[in-house]
């Protein structure tokens, strides 16, 4: 088979799509999907070993994190992102190495996680399509499933921490967890019951991830509260905003605040009119469409631009490509993508707001919002 993917609910007959995703993902973003993966548990197994004998960098948690939560559901389309942020990692791993070589220590693992390397985009699309590579790789169909199961649950994991630290809020301790369970999932001595404990231990460590970021949101934006939503539109210019990142949100509303552009939720960004810091914003106005599959016909009917923060991204059409924009961990090939400092704010909403400005939200109420 080209692809096996079977990271979502939906996927084909509910064992893996084989051919095409039922998103839409094709076979050569999959596999190159796994090859980041495969790269980040490299990273994790030198790293484990770095932070034994005292060596840890900041920018190695923050690759894996990201790294992570770009390979979940619908958050990243840009095969050339996913290239790019393989040879990152690769870099990465060959600096944790030499650094352990330059405190006098010998690297234990000689394994292809550790070792391979690729430059050129051939070279890394040969790779992910290669069977090492591939989930079907672990032969045994229980330790395949922990090792997945696991797999996830970090994925789960990586997307709190990210909105965490975007509010400046971290955890050395989870970070050190989970690259220690990602070089465990590549050890073929553990066994299945310490499968099951790692596991268990995840979703331990999971709860303190949402712990974390709940602190992070309600420390920073107040206790959610009832919040009654407007879900009609003015006749001002408006962007419209989905995903989960709340830091994304503030900046927009900071840097649009007094243009005369409106700004609207959609689907995953809805709990954002609940935190009392937003409800000063005078053009925060409202919640646009329903749920996040209905995005090519809302999407479409919106007329303005559009800002992904984070996953559940379905593959634009070309009527509204144009004036969709992604930032963080997202991407799609062909959208104009808004990055960030190094503090975490955007570098400019400039391209959003002129956007907005030569379009006007059509008046239209969704009655079965």
């Amino acid at each position: 088979m080209s692809m096996f993917c079977f990271q979502c609910q939906e996927t084909s007959k509910g064992t893996g799509c084989t051919v095409v995703g039922v998103c839409g993902k094709k076979d050569d973003l999959a596999n190159m999907q796994d090859l980041l993966i495969y790269t980040i548990k490299g990273v994790a197994i030198v790293n484990t070993m770095a932070r034994e004998i005292g060596i840890n960098q900041k920018k190695t948690d923050q690759f894996i994190i990201n790294g992570l939560f770009m390979t979940i559901t619908n958050a990243n389309w840009d095969k050339n992102e996913f290239f790019n942020t393989v040879r990152e990692g690769l870099k990465l791993r060959e600096e944790i190495k030499a650094a352990i070589r330059n405190a006098g220590y010998t690297l234990d693992n000689n394994s292809d996680f550790v070792t391979w390397y690729g430059e050129t985009n051939n070279q890394l699309e040969m790779k992910s399509a290669s069977q090492e590579v591939s989930i079907l790789a672990t032969r045994d169909e229980d330790i395949r499933s922990l090792r997945e199961l696991v797999t996830y649950g970090l994925k789960g994991m990586a997307a709190y921490l990210e909105h965490a630290a975007n509010l400046s809020y971290e955890n050395e301790e989870l970070s050190a967890f989970m690259q220690k369970a990602l070089a465990k999932i590549t050890d073929d001595s553990v066994s299945m019951e310490q499968l099951i404990e790692l596991s268990m231990e995840c979703g331990k460590y999971g709860v303190h991830a949402m712990e974390l970021l709940d602190t992070a949101n309600t420390s920073t934006y107040g206790h959610p509260e009832m919040t009654k939503v407007n879900i009609g539109v003015r006749q001002n210019p408006g962007i419209l905003v989905s995903g989960h990142d709340l830091k994304d949100m503030e900046e927009l509303l900071k840097q649009t605040e007094g243009t005369g552009v409106d700004v609207y939720t959609h689907s995953e960004m809805l709990p954002a009119h609940y935190y009392p810091a937003f409800k000063k914003y005078d053009h925060f106005v409202g919640n646009y469409g329903n749920a996040w599959w209905e995005q090519t016909r809302e999407f479409e009917s919106f007329n303005g631009p559009i800002l992904m923060t984070t996953n559940c991204i379905v593959p634009p059409k070309e009527s509204y490509k144009g004036r969709m924009y992604t930032t963080g961990a997202t991407a799609v090939e062909g959208v104009t993508y808004i990055p960030k400092t190094t503090d975490n704010r955007f570098s400019g909403v400039k391209p959003i707001l002129n956007e907005a400005s030569r379009n006007v939200v059509f008046l239209f109420i969704f009655k079965n919002t």
